[in-house]
């Protein structure tokens, strides 16, 4: 659905509420030219007790880490990003909807040093459904191995969430698409496996989970993180620092995209490799269960990781 299908019209940018259409930027926005910003992207659920954000803080503390690589400074403090949310949601009646704070540098001169461009900050927020497809959720993914490999963190930092670093999964994901597949994995530098396009992967063998470790150049991600600690709670082994070859993928139980966008979503898939019966396995269908009664409130755990509207 376009932006122009949706039913909002109210984005925060720079301390005021402006019409969405007004939102706008100088074309020559350093930003826009070298790809110095960063981002985030935050659930907020339709629960029995009213909207509510997951994992909200954490997402706030990565977007102000994730400046600090490129010597930016957001001026205005937590707490206001933090109201200025809850009232851009209140104001639009979102009940679900997907979250987007972003700070860049913004205008004022054009080389590659910012120089004195100041440090925009915008937030929007939009209705938004299942990343990978309505079906995807259920029966899982189709995948392909990139060609693109993912940078190193020696090269770019990898846990900052920086905007133009996602040329890299652009190039990964559309190359899948054109290849007939839903999304890409996109391996490191080493040929081992790092992460999807804009998501973090598991994998299951033998009863334990496994995930790439920050050491294979992976984003930090919040919903990883969830997940990890759930199914721990669980009672299941997770080894959260794996290292994971290519051919680990095509016989695995199963595999399992996570991220704030594609929640827990199954890979049935991976090249022309079936994985496991070819459909949803039975413990990524246990953890995705768990994870949608907890954002949607259906239980009373982790009630710290909800911030209500």
């Amino acid at each position: 659905m376009s932006f122009d299908e949706m039913d909002v019209d109210t984005i925060w940018m720079n301390g005021e509420f402006v019409d969405w259409d007004d939102a706008k930027v100088h074309v020559l926005t350093h930003g826009l030219h070298y790809g110095t910003g960063v981002f985030e992207g935050v659930r907020c659920y339709d629960t029995e007790n009213g909207p509510a954000i997951f994992r909200w803080e954490e997402h706030l503390q990565r977007l102000y880490d994730s400046c600090k690589p490129y010597d930016m400074e957001i001026e205005y403090e937590p707490e206001e990003l933090t109201e200025a949310t809850l009232e851009l949601i209140d104001r639009q009646d979102l009940h679900s909807c997907y979250i987007r704070p972003i700070a860049y540098y913004g205008y004022d001169s054009l080389g590659v040093s910012p120089g004195d461009c100041p440090t925009d900050v915008t937030i929007a927020a939009w209705p938004w459904g299942a990343y990978l497809g309505d079906e995807a959720l259920e029966n899982g993914v189709k995948v392909m191995v990139s060609s693109w490999r993912k940078h190193s963190s020696s090269q770019i930092p990898t846990n900052a969430k920086t905007t133009g670093l996602y040329v890299n999964s652009l190039l990964a994901g559309e190359e899948a698409r054109r290849n007939g597949f839903v999304e890409a994995i996109v391996l490191n530098k080493e040929g081992n496996v790092a992460e999807g396009p804009g998501e973090n992967i598991f994998l299951v063998r033998d009863g334990e989970i496994y995930t790439p470790g920050l050491s294979q150049s992976i984003l930090d991600g919040i919903t990883r993180d969830s997940v990890i600690e759930v199914a721990r709670e669980m009672g299941y082994t997770v080894n959260d620092d794996a290292t994971i070859s290519r051919g680990e993928l095509h016989t695995a139980d199963e595999l399992f995209f996570t991220g704030s966008a594609a929640e827990v979503t199954p890979i049935r898939q991976v090249d022309n490799v079936e994985i496991g019966n070819g459909s949803r396995g039975p413990v990524t269908e246990e953890i995705q269960s768990k994870f949608f009664d907890l954002v949607n409130r259906r239980t009373d755990d982790h009630e710290e990781w909800f911030t209500y509207i």
